[in-house]
C-alpha cells in the first residue's frame, strides 16, 4: 500500500500534466455526499492550490476504482471553477459528469 505523501504526488503530477500549471497540496476533506438517502460518495478530497493556471486558483482530486474488481485506479480531477466551490460540489460535478457519459 502507498503512502498519503506518495498519493499526493501521485494526484499532484495528474493535475500538473493535465492543467500545465503548478500545484501545492493544501488540505484532506472528508466529504460524505447522500443522495435521496443512500450514500453516493464516501472519501477523502485532497485540497490543491494552483499556480499559472489562467482561470482557477484551486483544484481538488482523489481516486477511484470504477468496479470491486476494477484493478486500475482511475484519477479524478476538478477545477474550482462555477458551480465548483469546494470539495463537496467538486465530488457532485464528478458524479453528473459520469452520470452524464453513461447516458451517452
Amino acid at each position: 500500500m502507498e503512502s498519503k505523501q506518495d498519493y499526493l504526488a501521485k494526484l499532484s503530477v495528474a493535475i500538473s500534466q493535465l492543467h500545465n500549471c503548478g500545484v501545492v497540496y493544501r488540505e484532506t476533506v472528508p466529504v460524505h455526499e447522500i443522495f435521496q438517502g443512500q450514500t453516493v460518495w464516501k472519501g477523502e478530497v485532497e485540497v490543491f492550490d494552483l499556480a499559472g493556471h489562467p482561470k482557477a486558483n484551486r483544484a481538488y482530486a482523489w481516486s477511484r476504482r470504477d468496479s470491486v474488481k476494477d484493478e486500475t485506479e482511475r484519477y479524478v480531477t476538478v477545477l474550482e471553477l462555477p458551480p465548483v466551490a469546494s470539495p463537496l460540489t467538486a465530488v457532485r460535478a464528478s458524479i453528473m459528469a459520469d452520470a452524464k457519459k453513461r447516458r451517452k
